[in-house]
C-alpha cells in the first residue's frame, strides 16, 4: 500500500488525479486543502464519501507518507494576478513545509507541480533538455512572477540532493473540468460554442501542447515508482497542434465560429510553448493522446455538462 499526501486538493488538476486514483486499490490517499470542507463536499458529489482522509494543512506532518505531492498554487493567469505578490510567499511556504518533512523522512518522495513558465516568456522555439531559464532580472514584469517562484522553488529542490524529489513542468492540461470562465485559447473557444458566438482570434499562429488527465497520472504513476533521483520533468503529449489546426478541428466538429482580426503585436507572446525534453520516457512514460485528440474528446464530454448548457 502506497500512502500519498495530495496538498491542494481544491485545485481542477488534483481532483482530476484523485478520481484517477480511485480505481486503485493500493493507494491510500490523505488530501489536504486551505478547505477541506469544500473538498469532502466535492468527494460526495463524484460518489467518493469518507473514501479518503481530508484535512487542513495545520495536521499534515503527523502521518507517515510514502509520497508528497504538491499542487498548491493558482490554475489560471486570473488567479496570478489576484495573488499578485503574495505567490512568492505562498510557494515557498508549502514547498517549505514539505522540504521540513523530507528532513524527518528522508525517504518520501516529493512531486512538485511546477511550469513551463520556470523557462521565461520566450518561446520563439519549444523548449528542450538544453534550453536556459531566462529571467529579465532588471525588467522582471508582475506577470513573470508565477513562474519565477515555480523557478526559485525548482532551484532549491536542486540543492537537496539527498532527497528524491521530481519537479513536474506543466504546460498546458486540459479536461472536461475545467474551469470555462478562465483566460485560455482553449477555454474561449468553449465559451464561444457554447454560447454560439463568434471567437475573435489574431492572425498569429500559435503551438500549443494538451496534455490529457489519463497522461498526467500516467506520468505521475511512473515518477512515484522509478528510481530514486532528483530531476525536473517537462509534461507532453504525443503531438502539440498549431492554434489554425485546432480552429478548423473544433469548427468541424462543434461548429465553431471564428474571424481573424489583426495581428496582436507582443513581445511576450509565447508562440511555441511546449517542449520537446522528453527526458521522463526514460522513467517509463509514453502517452496516450496527442493534443488535438485531447481536446476533441474533452471538449465532447464537457459540453454534454448540464452545467455548461
Amino acid at each position: 500500500m502506497m500512502r500519498i499526501a495530495i496538498l491542494g486538493a481544491t485545485s481542477q488538476i488534483a481532483r482530476d488525479l484523485i478520481v484517477s486514483f480511485s480505481a486503485e486499490k493500493d493507494k491510500q490517499l490523505h488530501l489536504f486543502a486551505r478547505r477541506p470542507e469544500e473538498v469532502a463536499t466535492w468527494l460526495k458529489t463524484i460518489n467518493l464519501p469518507e473514501r479518503y482522509l481530508v484535512n487542513d494543512f495545520t495536521v499534515f506532518g503527523e502521518q507517515e507518507f510514502d509520497a508528497v505531492i504538491n499542487f498548491v498554487g493558482v490554475g489560471n493567469p486570473a488567479q496570478a494576478v489576484v495573488m499578485g505578490n503574495s505567490i512568492f510567499d505562498v510557494t515557498l511556504h508549502f514547498d517549505d513545509l514539505v522540504l521540513n518533512y523530507l528532513q524527518s523522512h528522508p525517504t518520501c518522495r516529493y512531486l512538485f507541480l511546477s511550469s513551463g513558465a520556470v523557462y521565461g516568456t520566450s518561446f520563439n522555439e519549444p523548449a528542450n533538455r538544453d534550453t536556459p531559464a531566462v529571467v529579465a532580472i532588471n525588467n522582471l514584469a508582475p506577470q513573470e512572477w508565477y513562474g519565477v517562484s515555480k523557478l526559485y522553488a525548482e532551484c532549491r529542490h536542486r540543492a537537496h540532493p539527498e532527497f528524491s524529489i521530481f519537479d513536474i513542468r506543466v504546460f498546458n492540461y486540459f479536461s472536461c473540468t475545467q474551469d470555462i470562465s478562465a483566460r485560455f485559447l482553449i477555454t474561449d473557444i468553449l465559451r464561444a460554442i457554447r454560447d454560439k458566438a463568434v471567437l475573435q482570434t489574431s492572425a498569429e499562429n500559435i503551438v500549443r501542447d494538451f496534455l490529457h488527465p489519463t497522461d498526467f497520472y500516467k506520468l505521475v504513476s511512473v515518477l512515484l515508482v522509478a528510481p530514486e533521483i532528483n530531476a525536473a520533468v517537462d509534461c507532453y503529449s504525443l503531438a502539440p497542434i498549431d492554434k489554425f489546426t485546432l480552429l478548423a478541428a473544433m469548427q468541424k466538429k462543434f461548429d465553431l465560429k471564428f474571424e481573424i482580426t489583426a495581428p496582436v503585436s507582443s513581445i511576450n507572446t509565447k508562440v511555441n510553448y511546449y517542449s520537446m525534453n522528453m527526458i521522463s520516457a526514460d522513467f517509463g512514460y509514453k502517452p496516450s493522446f496527442t493534443s488535438l485528440e485531447s481536446v476533441l474528446i474533452e471538449a465532447e464530454a464537457m459540453l454534454k455538462m448540464p452545467r455548461y448548457n
